[in-house]
């Protein structure tokens, strides 16, 4: 059965972003719509959620998509309306484990034309790893951690760093890590004021919050 889809062309003009679609629960008929009609109106395509299985169907149809596995997420076409800013983004990560996420919000900045970069594995358990890129870090504007386990890498940033800060828990951690609950609920109770915290393993989320940030300041 075939439902009508809605998208939110008006996004943008409100707001400055554009919507992404959920890959996850959509089927490959309902994507394949959807691409479509953002396509007709010369809009950027991007896929978040999306497995091998969908993405494939959708590299057979457009020569211009790319798929990034490890981020689950796939772009077709190009945005037209990037923003110009000078604003830079960190994001930060305990472990290669929360690589997926951590892609995830990269990919979501770099369609807008904002520039990121990753320091992956800086976690509290090894924590002269994090010191060590401290000063690096600091050159950024916008700093988005990503973290698993207990999610401590958010508190301990926040007590170093001034920048906004936005932290991911992420879903990586035995039994009572709890799919990044216990990161989650962590990152809620952290003592280092001012840090917002995006739902679990929402990397586009702290992506388009950081962009909120930078098109406020830019």
């Amino acid at each position: 059965m075939n439902f009508d889809i809605k998208f939110d062309f008006q996004r943008r003009e409100r707001l400055g972003l554009i919507e992404a679609i959920w890959g996850q629960d959509k089927s490959i008929d309902q994507l394949k719509r959807l691409s479509e009609s953002v396509l007709s109106k010369n809009e950027v395509v991007f896929i978040t959620r999306i497995n091998s299985e969908k993405a494939n169907y959708l590299l057979d149809l457009y020569d211009d998509a790319q798929f990034y596995e490890e981020a689950n997420c796939l772009i077709i076409g190009k945005n037209l309306n990037k923003i110009n800013t000078n604003k830079k983004v960190a994001i930060i990560s305990g472990g290669s484990s929360d690589l997926g996420v951590t892609l995830e919000a990269q990919l979501a900045l770099k369609i807008y034309g904002v520039n990121s970069q990753s320091f992956i594995d800086v976690g509290v358990a090894g924590l002269h790893r994090l010191m060590s890129q401290l000063e690096e870090i600091n050159k950024y504007n916008v700093l988005i951690v990503c973290a698993g386990m207990e999610g401590a890498l958010a508190t301990v940033v926040g007590g170093l760093l001034a920048q906004p800060i936005i932290a991911v828990p992420v879903s990586v951690g035995y039994g009572v890590s709890k799919d990044g609950e216990t990161a989650l609920n962590s990152m809620l109770s952290s003592c280092s004021p001012g840090i917002a915290v995006m739902n679990i393993d929402n990397g586009y989320g702290a992506a388009m919050a950081a962009l909120r940030i930078i098109k406020s300041i830019s």
